[in-house]
């Protein structure tokens, strides 16, 4: 069993079959209300790999034009983006030991053979609250590094019904997903990967 960097936590299996299926349900009526959307990389406009959609009161976007940010409506319907299911509300609460309420819940998808570069999320005002994830479908590889860019990196493995939480020392640690593990999971009928990532974004 080895050691995961200061501010990585993981609880494996932390949402059984019942309670994964019950928050893709939730998801989906989400991205009814919310469709998926395949957001664009700033200056370039290169699409990126993932589809996505948000929950809460704010939602991470990107495009050409205007680059990374938070706004709070969808940027294809401009409809307000649909609320956090408390499920997820109550997960923040548990784990996060943050004293507010995440306001921005990421919904990317991923297909098998896609993956995300190591990156930073510093698109947030604050960053003492935690990022807390939840993964859904098939399983991923994913690395987290340091503060820098370039440095030593650790790679460990996420299974449906995961947990993933970078904080303190971490928070603004590179990461990234290096490969879906194909029909390791039959969640998602189509295959793939769902990531929820839930992140406070104002000064409370």
């Amino acid at each position: 069993m080895f050691a995961l960097p200061e501010g990585v936590s993981h609880w494996p299996a932390f949402f059984d079959r019942s309670a994964q299926e019950a928050l893709l349900q939730l998801i989906r009526a989400a991205a009814q209300q919310a469709p998926l959307f395949v957001p664009k990389m700033p200056r370039t406009g290169k699409p990126m790999s993932v589809r996505m959609t948000n929950m809460g009161s704010l939602g991470w976007v990107t495009d050409q034009q205007n680059g990374y940010r938070y706004q709070a409506t969808h940027p294809e319907t401009g409809q307000n983006w649909p609320k956090m299911p408390q499920t997820l509300l109550d997960l923040w609460q548990e784990k996060s030991g943050y004293d507010h309420a995440p306001e921005a819940c990421l919904v990317n998808y991923y297909a098998d053979g896609t993956k995300m570069g190591l990156h930073q999320d510093r698109d947030e005002v604050d960053f003492d609250a935690p990022v807390l994830s939840v993964s859904l479908g098939n399983a991923c590889l994913f690395r987290v590094g340091g503060v820098e860019r370039g440095g030593k990196t650790t790679s460990f493995r996420l299974e449906s019904g995961d947990v993933m939480m970078l904080s303190g020392p971490a928070r603004l640690a590179f990461h990234g997903v290096d490969k879906i593990y194909p029909n390791t999971s039959d969640l998602l009928k189509d295959g793939g990967r769902i990531n929820l990532t839930m992140r406070r974004v104002t000064k409370s």
